[in-house]
């Protein structure tokens, strides 16, 4: 695959961004330019949109910099740097463009598809607009990258030799008991060893947000978040649906898979280090041993499901645009980064051997699909689709290539081993994602709560959420502070029901998959090459499922999961 950037006519081929006074001329020019026709008005959004896509590219390469390595100085203030003296003297600009596009008497004639989502979010960006958050947003920005900073620096000792929190994870699939157990609390003691100082950055954060809130006529952040964030679709009562969702159908099932693993394991009473472990004489599986084994075998798995998408990745393999494999002083977790003018994405990840690892670039490989199936739509806007959509993109792959894993497997055993544990990991993930939901929601709608009342609130959240069978004797402390580890709460607040909402949705894709493969994957890419340039709803029914997380629904999928796990066993 050749995928070509986009061309640039606005701006010189050979611009780069240095500083705020090279890059501003042509934000006067869009602001200065006369729109008199609606021709006038399409050049000047595909102008706005080279623009957009140019710094959003820089932007994202500093990012990627800062996270492939947290103890690079250079990267660190680079990305400082653009957060603090360019991104903030955008942001009038920006809104000035927004108002010059929603008072262009032109601009009524593209009210319909595909202009309508961009539209809508235009005028929900003025709205919010406020000058005295530009500054404040600058330093949220920043202050988010020091949680990265912080558990990059995270590692322990197993056998004398050192290991990131990511790659001890292994150890926890062992069969030897007392090895977990070791693990486990080297990795609680660690992470604790930082709990002050994540308490006092989350703190800032908390009052930072509050305060962005306070000056946008908000009386909390959750409510000025649900906005910013666009949910027009669903609001405040559908997430608390979907919690008494998962609290009513989900639960019982975890339960059962959790009282199953105790009796498979032999033990009394499980332990927090028993959850992902094998029994004695089953080996864990090892689906891979190098960043470059997994990037091979994905390649080869994606072009059996279909041969386009393996050429996304080959092509992003031949781009250098993937960093796989855990190490010191790389950030914590993974993601795949759209870069809108090259358009083949960058794919982040912490691998170390797991299946865990197999999922998680099943996953980013998915969104990174995502990403070139939108690269030539017309507008950077097109392409800013709603988490919720974009989550159904990667959690969607992890389900529709689990028959092409036998690349990573010898055996059928282990294949149909790999199967029930991505299953059992799709139901296990709800309880997890209206965990962190509804504890968000407590958070910000209670402003200026101590630290003993937010650990109260979400011990409260946590037990709700919780089967009651792991005995957490000894780890209560870490327990009170398991939070700390969940990235989204410090760098993307309320970025977490949207894995939900995506999660059941990709239930009843691979539902339609197992119907018809053939349909299922042609309606994905369908809807996924949309971009945004429908409603979140028409999205979803574009790929040929609800956009529904009622109980009731929530129900009927989780049924249907139990079945295959039970065809499975």
């Amino acid at each position: 695959m050749n995928i070509q950037p986009l061309e640039r006519s606005f701006l010189p081929k050979d611009f780069t961004i240095t500083d705020w006074e090279h890059l501003q001329p042509y934000f006067e020019a869009l602001q200065n330019r006369a729109l008199n026709s609606r021709e006038n008005l399409e050049h000047w959004l595909r102008d706005q949109s080279e623009l957009e896509a140019v710094i959003s590219e820089d932007a994202c390469w500093r990012q990627i910099r800062v996270t492939l390595d947290t103890t690079n100085t250079a990267n660190e203030e680079a990305f400082t740097y653009f957060m603090m003296e360019i991104e903030p003297k955008m942001k009038p600009y920006a809104n000035a463009l927004n108002e010059k596009l929603a008072d262009c008497p032109y601009t009524a004639e593209l009210s319909e598809v595909p202009y309508f989502p961009y539209l809508r979010n235009i005028k929900k960006a003025i709205e919010l607009y406020r000058e005295a958050n530009v500054p404040l947003q600058a330093e949220l920005g920043v202050l988010g990258q020091q949680f990265g900073s912080i558990a990059g620096k995270m590692t322990i000792h197993v056998n004398d030799q050192e290991y990131t929190l990511q790659q001890a994870a292994k150890f926890l699939h062992q069969s030897d008991r007392a090895l977990r157990e070791e693990v486990y609390s080297k990795v609680s003691a660690r992470r604790l060893q930082d709990k002050d100082a994540l308490n006092t950055l989350f703190d800032d954060l908390i009052t930072k947000r509050h305060q962005v809130a306070v000056n946008a006529g908000f009386s909390n952040y959750r409510d000025y978040k649900f906005k910013e964030l666009g949910r027009f679709d669903y609001g405040v009562k559908e997430c608390e649906d979907f919690h008494s969702a998962v609290e009513l159908h989900i639960m019982p099932i975890i339960k059962e898979i959790q009282e199953r693993k105790r009796q498979k394991l032999g033990v009394d009473q499980l332990r927090p280090w028993d959850l992902d472990a094998e029994p004695a004489g089953t080996k864990p599986l090892e689906p891979f041993h190098s960043g470059e084994e997994l990037v091979n075998k994905a390649i080869e798995a994606f072009t059996h499901l279909r041969p386009y998408f393996g050429e996304c990745l080959a092509t992003m393999q031949q781009m250098n645009r993937l960093d796989v494999e855990s190490r010191k002083g790389k950030a914590p977790g993974g993601y795949n980064c759209p870069l809108a003018e090259t358009g083949a994405p960058f794919i982040f990840m912490n691998a170390a051997g797991t299946l865990d690892d197999l999922i998680t670039m099943m996953h980013e490989g998915g969104h990174a699909i995502h990403s070139f199936l939108c690269h030539d739509l017309q507008l950077s806007a097109f392409k800013e689709y709603p988490m919720e959509i974009a989550e159904l993109a990667s959690m969607s792959m992890e389900l529709f290539s689990m028959d092409q894993w036998h690349v990573f497997f010898s055996s059928e055993d282990e294949l149909k081993r790999a199967k029930m544990e991505e299953l059992e990991r799709v139901i296990d993930v709800l309880p997890w994602v209206a965990t962190i939901d509804a504890f968000q929601h407590w958070i910000y709608t209670h402003p200026g709560h101590t630290r003993e009342e937010r650990s109260a609130a979400w011990m409260q959240i946590n037990n709700r959420f919780s089967t009651g069978l792991v005995d957490w004797t000894g780890f209560e402390d870490y327990r009170t502070n398991l939070w700390q580890k969940q990235l989204h709460l410090y760098e993307v607040p309320f970025y977490y029901i949207e894995y939900g909402i995506a999660q059941l949705g990709a239930i009843a894709m691979w539902r339609q998959y197992k119907l018809n493969s053939e349909m299922a994957l042609d309606n994905y890419m369908k809807a996924l090459g949309m971009g945004y340039t429908l409603p979140l709803t028409e999205l979803y029914s574009t790929a040929g499922i609800q956009f529904n997380f009622a109980p009731d629904y929530v129900q009927e999928l989780a049924q249907f999961v139990e079945q295959e796990m039970t065809a499975l066993a």
